[in-house]
């Protein structure tokens, strides 16, 4: 039988609503959740360790069939136009978008406060994982760029785990550039669908490198498109997720200073 994701997402969101306004009454079931999630995310790693392993088995058949077939050139080809829509769309929020919702809500000079979080922005960088910059993010927030450590702790360590702006925008592109490559045409449905999947995935992405190639796959199922495609761009996501986890990262700190700024209570 078919697995419908998107109303799983939709219902798995609701519910953790509705058990976190029962407050206590939930506590076990809470419990629950909270250690086979952790087990879960033991598994994830662990895999993540193994993976390259797979993945330079995956990309090296890709390319030796397409090399075979006298496509490599076209292929290369595809795969630099998907990174470069990938990181053309992760540059215009980064810089354009995230600085003019600070500028609109804080009246900062958004690339000063850049400047302020330019040592979380690096760590993110080199490390890959919103979870390991978290410390990083919260001292630079605080120390650099003056955000309320009221507002900064409690947006911060929330946004290393609900906030992948960056993952949700990457995923997207991801499934139009295999549907391209497989031939599959989207209409306006199913790009919103993508949209919409995209976005709830990145809310569940573990915080951790490379955790969007598991959430993808929720993306491909909802679109109905190939799991397969996720070869066409395994080679290149040790990149790509670099620069995604620093739009997270970015995202979160300028959270922080909107709260502040919105919700006076934050900022005292």
């Amino acid at each position: 039988a078919e697995v419908q994701l998107l109303p799983l997402i939709v219902f798995a969101i609701l519910f953790a609503g509705i058990l976190t306004i029962r407050g206590q009454k939930s506590g076990a079931l809470v419990d629950v959740i909270r250690q086979v999630n952790d087990a879960l995310m033991d598994f994830v790693l662990l895999l993540m360790k193994l993976a390259p392993v797979g993945i330079f088995c995956l990309v090296a058949a890709r390319f030796g069939q397409a090399n075979a077939s006298g496509h490599l050139a076209d292929e290369l080809r595809a795969i630099g136009k998907y990174m470069a829509s990938v990181l053309i769309g992760l540059g215009i929020h980064g810089l354009v978008t995230l600085p003019l919702i600070l500028w609109l809500f804080t009246k900062r000079n958004p690339y000063r406060f850049i400047g302020q979080m330019s040592k979380a922005l690096l760590t993110a960088f080199s490390t890959a994982s919103s979870s390991a910059t978290l410390p990083v993010t919260i001292e630079s927030a605080i120390d650099e760029a003056k955000i309320s450590p009221k507002s900064v702790e409690f947006v911060t360590p929330l946004g290393a785990t609900i906030n992948m702006d960056g993952t949700a925008l990457y995923e997207a592109v991801a499934a139009l550039f295999i549907a391209q490559a497989f031939g599959i045409h989207l209409d306006l449905t199913g790009q919103i669908v993508v949209a919409i999947t995209a976005t709830l995935a990145a809310i569940g992405a573990a915080g951790i490198p490379e955790a969007g190639l598991v959430t993808m796959i929720i993306v491909l199922n909802a679109a109905k498109l190939p799991p397969e495609g996720m070869m066409l761009i395994l080679s290149v996501d040790w990149l790509l997720d670099r620069f995604r986890t620093t739009i997270n990262v970015f995202g979160d700190s300028v959270g922080a200073a909107v709260v502040e700024r919105t919700l006076p209570a934050a900022g005292d």
